[in-house]
């Protein structure tokens, strides 16, 4: 077999194919499809920053509205405004920069104050305080957090700036730094965490600060499914009781006026859980699928214990996992009771066919009994007809007989009369079936 040769390629060659490449059609979604792995980079951080997060719950026109607010802001501070349809945006507004994020149903802004300006809390929520105020709620305010970055040296203790009862603390990003929260609404209305750095690079740190903000995020929409799925338990609870009891009086009705107005409390049942699962089955699929962007968050912190404290992944699960449970079984209990509301109204309307059907067959039997009556009457009519015919003919004929004999022609006029009756009759009784036999051909 002949041995390949390989030519090394030269600058014409890359050129070449370069022009060649640009020369394909291109795909409708392929600027979108790579585009966004790098749609919501890491922003590098430098340490000290402080951080203010929020995230509203947002439909179209208050996204819209949003946007609007965000290039206006930009504007007044001399910023370049976010690109038409793009769904994240960092600008630096002065001492501070401005993360935008919008995604399905939420928005989310960031502002983030580095350096010797983030060193007070104080002084950077002062220093973000009129740019917060310039840009207006875009929604509902779901998430709000303060995090905090700073050098672990000469730190004041977590127990003095957090609730200790819900404090947790953990080691992060592989011993580069410590985070710790109480996941408790403070009295200035954020949600603190504070980041200690040990060996944190600037990229690191963005990394880590953009994750733990996530985590915060991700956690509360996906506890928006609980309210939900309590609020439906007492109505699935309601509906299992009312097919419970359709189901027992199913076992005693045997008319078909009872299976009838089972089968419309069975439909109107199955009517009120759709609808119920239709405004539900949204919320907790988000939940679920926030939940999973939760779990992934807290992997990719490679936490390790702090002291005695419990670290996030720890607490989340003791207090999460039982609110993502009720969730899904509230989920499950949907899906299950409209299953056995199915079938149980495919029973019933099963035993409504087969009384439809037992009806049916008695009117068929009815009017088959029915039809055999009249044909006995039609062949009892037909018979009458004969005779009628034959005794109107007979007589015609007696006239006739008497005429001739008048007239000196022909037998005796009762003697032919007597003779012509058996053969009327039989003429007569000829044409009646054959007519009835045209009909019948008919």
């Amino acid at each position: 077999m002949r041995d390949e040769i390989l030519v090394p390629a030269t600058a014409e060659a890359d050129d070449a194919v370069g022009e060649d490449a640009n020369a394909y059609g291109d795909h409708p979604l392929r600027a979108f499809i790579l585009g966004e792995i790098h749609s919501r980079p890491f922003q590098p951080l430098s340490s000290p920053a402080q951080l203010f997060h929020f995230a509203f719950l947002t439909d179209a026109a208050q996204a819209a509205a949003d946007r609007s607010a965000v290039a206006r802001l930009c504007a007044q501070n001399g910023a370049p405004a976010p690109a038409p349809g793009a769904k994240h945006h960092f600008v630096r507004l002065g001492d501070a920069a401005l993360r935008w994020e919008q995604h399905s149903e939420f928005t989310t802004t960031t502002f983030i104050v580095e350096g010797p300006a983030g060193a007070s809390p104080e002084a950077a929520r002062r220093l973000c305080a009129p740019m917060i105020a310039d840009l207006p709620q875009a929604g509902p305010l779901l998430v709000s957090v303060a995090l905090h970055l700073g050098p672990e040296a000469e730190a004041p203790p977590f127990e003095r700036l957090l609730d200790e009862r819900s404090l947790v603390a953990s080691v992060i990003a592989r011993g580069a730094a410590v985070a710790a929260t109480d996941f408790r609404l403070a009295a200035d209305g954020f949600v603190h965490i504070y980041v200690r750095t040990r060996a944190l690079s600037a990229n690191r740190a963005g990394a880590t600060a953009q994750r733990l903000l996530e985590l915060e995020t991700y956690r509360t929409l996906s506890l928006l499914g609980l309210p939900e799925a309590q609020a439906s338990g007492p109505r699935i609870k309601r509906v299992e009781d009312a097919l419970g009891a359709i189901l027992r009086e199913m076992n005693v009705a045997t008319d078909a006026p009872a299976d009838h107005r089972l089968l419309d409390e069975l439909t109107a049942l199955a009517a009120e859980l759709e609808a119920d699962v239709a405004s539900s089955s949204y919320r907790f699929g988000a939940s679920r699928a926030y939940d999973n962007l939760v779990q992934q968050r807290l992997t990719t912190l490679n936490e390790e214990n702090y002291g005695d404290y419990s670290t996030f992944q720890s607490f989340l699960a003791r207090r999460m996992n039982p609110a993502m449970r009720t969730c899904r079984i509230t989920a499950e209990r949907q899906f299950d009771l409209s299953k056995k509301l199915g079938r149980a109204a495919n029973l019933l309307r099963t035993r409504v066919d087969v009384e439809i059907e037992r009806q049916n067959r008695d009117l068929l039997h009815s009017m088959n009994e029915r039809t055999r009556l009249q044909l006995r009457l039609q062949q009892t009519v037909e018979g009458l007809s004969v005779a009628a015919v034959s005794y109107y003919i007979i007589g015609l004929l007696g006239y006739v007989f008497k005429g001739l004999k008048e007239l000196g022609y022909g037998p005796e006029p009762g003697l032919a009369t007597a003779l012509a009756v058996p053969l009327v009759i039989l003429g007569v009784a000829l044409v009646v079936r054959r007519i009835r036999g045209s009909h019948d051909e008919h």
